[in-house]
């Protein structure tokens, strides 16, 4: 399991004081970061500027929705800047990150041609813009501009193999198992090679955390206590130093 990171940065932020340009999510390999799609890089400028006149532009404050889970699916809203975080709440409240997405991506699948409710919700992180386009105007652009269409297929698909290895990982792996792993990827720790990019985690809450890896706030508090008592990383506010990265591994396996 990995999660997903740029591999030219020490640390992750999705506040505003660094961006990413890559989608941030649960994997099980760490090849699935090279192969992370810019969907909009398919397209020419002027392909580009005709989804524009079909499309409508729109902005998002921090904190402000894209769409709700439950509201009616009616189109796809590809993002141009910014990050937004897509997420699941069970009928009993628990709540799973599925990912934080850069722009070039889109949020809205699996059913891009709209109908029924939308399955999860999708919140602005941070100022972002976004180009929303409904169903019936998307499936005219997919015949009309084949670039558009290699690259929606390309986003599903990674978006298909992302949604199935956190199916697989959740259901397989301890709650321990995966907090340590998600320290190791979030500082850049390549696990097939031994290589990292650095030790630091910065700019996420252990709500955050416990989001992303399918676990309560407490149960990862608890377990963050034991990493740092058994000298496995240092905590200084919402910064992280791991310290013992070969623990952190064993631990994984």
């Amino acid at each position: 399991m990995a999660l997903s990171t740029t591999p030219t940065k020490s640390s992750i932020r999705h506040d505003g004081a660094k961006h990413d340009e890559k989608a941030v999510h649960l994997t099980e390999s760490l090849i699935e970061i090279e192969t992370n799609p810019d969907i909009l890089s398919y397209l020419t400028a002027a392909e580009v500027d005709v989804l524009l006149k079909r499309g409508r532009e729109t902005e998002y404050a921090k904190g402000e929705f894209f769409f709700r889970q439950g509201d009616p699916h009616e189109g796809i809203h590809f993002i141009r800047s910014g990050r937004v975080r897509s997420f699941y709440v069970s009928p009993a409240g628990r709540e799973i990150t599925l990912a934080y997405w850069p722009a070039g991506h889109f949020v809205g699948a699996p059913q891009i041609y709209g109908g029924g409710e939308h399955m999860w919700s999708s919140v602005a992180m941070e100022p972002s813009t976004g180009l929303w386009l409904p169903g019936r105007v998307l499936r005219g652009l997919i015949r009309e501009i084949p670039n558009l269409a290699i690259g929606v297929i390309e986003g599903l698909v990674y978006k298909g193999r992302l949604y199935t290895a956190l199916l697989q990982i959740i259901g397989t792996r301890s709650m321990t198992m995966r907090l340590a792993h998600l320290l190791l990827t979030l500082a850049d720790v390549d696990l097939a090679s031994g290589n990292g990019a650095g030790e630091q985690v910065d700019g996420f809450t252990q709500e955050e955390l416990a989001n992303m890896i399918g676990a309560t706030r407490q149960s990862v508090s608890v377990t963050m206590e034991k990493f740092e008592k058994d000298g496995l990383i240092s905590r200084e506010g919402q910064s992280m130093k791991l310290l013992n990265i070969p623990g952190l591994e064993d631990i994984c396996f």
